[in-house]
Parts: C-alpha cells; sequence; structure tokens
C-alpha cells in the first residue's frame, strides 16, 4: 500500500477549522481502522487464575453484603480493552458471581444476553421467567434478553459462576439497561432439560409447537456434555473433539452475538484449533494443560499454563494450541467467541 498524508502535513489553521466544525480528514487515520490484512487486535493473550481470583471474590463476600450489592461480581477485564471498560474481548463480558449460602440475589431482567458457567458449589439455582434451573459445576445456565431472572442459594459453602454477556456489544449500540423486579413464583419445580429437552434430536410432542424464543433450553447440564465428548472419543481416536451448544429445536447458536461450544483434550494430547477470525475465551471444567497462542504480541514466547477453573482468553487471527498435561486423565474446557456476530456480518 502506498503512504498516505499525515495530520501534521496540513496547515494548522485548516485543522483547526476541521476540529471547531467537528470533522476529521479520514486519510490521516485510514490505515489505523483499514490495516493491511490482518486487523488491530486490543485482545491480549491472558489467563485469570481461579486459586489468585477465589480469595479476592470470597472477600467480596465479606466486605460488601448482598444488599449492597445487587450482583457481587468481579469482572475479568482484559488490559488490551482498558480495565474500566470490563470488556474480555470486544463484544464479549466476563465476571466471577458470588452467592453466599442463604442469600439471595434479586430478581431482575436486563437487555444484554447472559450464561452463567458453573465454577463450583451446589444447592443454587437459578430461576427465568418462573423456569428454576439447577446449577451444578460445569452447567450453562442462559438467562436471555429480558428474561427475569434471580439466584438462590439454600446449600453450603459458597457457590461461584463465570458470568459471560454480550453487555459490551449492547452498551455500545446505547441500548444497556435493567430493571428491577418482585422475587418470581416457579411455574415447575425442573427445568426443561430434565424432560422436555433432555435428549438430542427429540422434543416434546404434547401440544408442542415451535415458538420464535432463541432460548427455548435455559439449562445445559454439564454431565450430558461431558458423557457425549467421551462416547465421540470412543468413536474417534484422532482430531479435535469439539461440540456445539445450539437451540435444540433448530439448532441455531444459543445468541445472535456469543456461539458457546465444548471441547476434549484425550490424555497427552496436543491439538492446533482451527484459525479464525473471532477472538475466544475458555473456561476449563476438568484438567491442566497449557495455551499456546502465535500471531499476536501479548503472547510471549512461553505458552500459558491452565489448571481447573481457570480462564482464559485468546485474540483472533492466531494459531492456538492446547496441551492437555495429564497422561491418563482427559480434560474439558468450555468455548465463548463472537462467531455468530462475525457470521451475520459476514467477516467470519
Amino acid at each position: 500500500m502506498h503512504e498516505l498524508g499525515k495530520l501534521e502535513d496540513l496547515p494548522q489553521g485548516y485543522r483547526d477549522d476541521l476540529t471547531a466544525t467537528n470533522l476529521v480528514p479520514l486519510w490521516p487515520s485510514m490505515r489505523a481502522v483499514l490495516p493491511p490484512r490482518i486487523p488491530t487486535r486490543h485482545t491480549q493473550v491472558l489467563n485469570w487464575s481461579y486459586e489468585s481470583v477465589r480469595p479476592l471474590l470470597l472477600q467480596a463476600g465479606e466486605l460488601t453484603p448482598m444488599e449492597k450489592a445487587e450482583r457481587r461480581v468481579l469482572v475479568l477485564a482484559n488490559p488490551g480493552h482498558g480495565l474500566e471498560n470490563m470488556q474480555a474481548t470486544p463484544s464479549i463480558y466476563l465476571g466471577l458471581q458470588l452467592i453466599l449460602p442463604g442469600e439471595t440475589a434479586p430478581n431482575h431482567r436486563h437487555t444484554p444476553n447472559a450464561v452463567r458457567v458453573i465454577v463450583e458449589g451446589e444447592g443454587a439455582f437459578t430461576t427465568v421467567d418462573g423456569e428454576p434451573c439447577r446449577m451444578e459445576r460445569g452447567d450453562l445456565i442462559l438467562t436471555p434478553a429480558g428474561k427475569w431472572h434471580e439466584h438462590h442459594h439454600e446449600g453450603t459453602g459458597p457457590i461461584v459462576w463465570l458470568d459471560v454477556l454480550d453487555l459490551p456489544l449492547v452498551y455500545r449500540l446505547e441500548s444497556s439497561w435493567a430493571m428491577e423486579g418482585q422475587l418470581q413464583q416457579k411455574r415447575s419445580e425442573r427445568d426443561k432439560s430434565f424432560a422436555d429437552y433432555s435428549a438430542a434430536g427429540v422434543v416434546p410432542n404434547m401440544g408442542f409447537q415451535r415458538g420464535d424464543s432463541n432460548s427455548p433450553m435455559l439449562r445445559y447440564p454439564w454431565a450430558k456434555t461431558r458423557t457425549c465428548l467421551l462416547e465421540m472419543a470412543s468413536e474417534y481416536p484422532e482430531g479435535l473433539l469439539s461440540i456445539s451448544y445450539v437451540n435444540p429445536e433448530n439448532g441455531t447458536p444459543l445468541f445472535p452475538s456469543i456461539g458457546f461450544g465444548a471441547l476434549m483434550l484425550r490424555p497427552g494430547e496436543t491439538i492446533t484449533l482451527p484459525k479464525r477470525t473471532t477472538p475466544v475465551v475458555f473456561h476449563v471444567v476438568e484438567g491442566a494443560g497449557q495455551m499456546n497462542v502465535v500471531g499476536h504480541a501479548s503472547a510471549g514466547a512461553e505458552p500459558l499454563d491452565f489448571i481447573n477453573k481457570d480462564t482464559l482468553c485468546a485474540p483472533g487471527y492466531t494459531d492456538i494450541t492446547l496441551t492437555n498435561r495429564s497422561a491418563t486423565e482427559p480434560a474439558f474446557l468450555i468455548s465463548a467467541d463472537e462467531s455468530p456476530l462475525h457470521q451475520y456480518l459476514g467477516i467470519f
């Protein structure tokens, strides 16, 4: 590409007139917003170590009662985007949320879509528009845009989950807002993953009609996902073992903005993921290993180590290699990325 003119090439008086009229010349900045072949990427390679975060999260429970917090969360902020912007990627927000025994996070709803990935604890549930969703390690629980949701903890010990929201996107569209409401009445005793959507390829038949909801199933139990990946491993001795979480009625992604999946690393396996445009977040459900990222300045020379319950992030347009350090046990990771949004925009 040929060299473009610089801002300082323009007379100061002309620049002042542009500023006074709320105008900006494009050509001095064109290469910044339209760089050749590879985009500018602010997302940095990062591992939020759960061992490091957990004591600070528990301390937050001591320092801030629920009535002062509404949602007691420590945001996993990627420094490449500026900590104050509370972003893990350009359009994904991550936060670790804590509820202590006997607490209830009050009912509210908001415009951003959200998924909860359960990290630790038992005895809690999320009620979404009257449907109670049990919270167990590795489960995905959806709270789509506009749905009422509250969190209850009736067990012992803390419960922690990873919040994954499209908040940065919705906020920058000047469309982010929330509304508080009264506690909900449960419409059933179990969520639909137990019966209506208890098996792949099966939908209920009692008066069933396909609706326009993009989230008819709200809880995706980890136990079923883990079993599926293990069965796939017995069938396919080589190659990437991965699944996508989808709407059980039509196969579309859970949200139009964020795609979710899970993958399994066989014992001792090292695998390079397909290269893609979108940044990606990984949460380690089981196992320990390394993530090596090539193609970004923040990657560093050495791979990032990870263990159970860690959360990792890598930018797009990079080569990502994952290694399972155990020679005897598989490793499992849940992923989130912006692939539905990229596909809609035609840039995936």
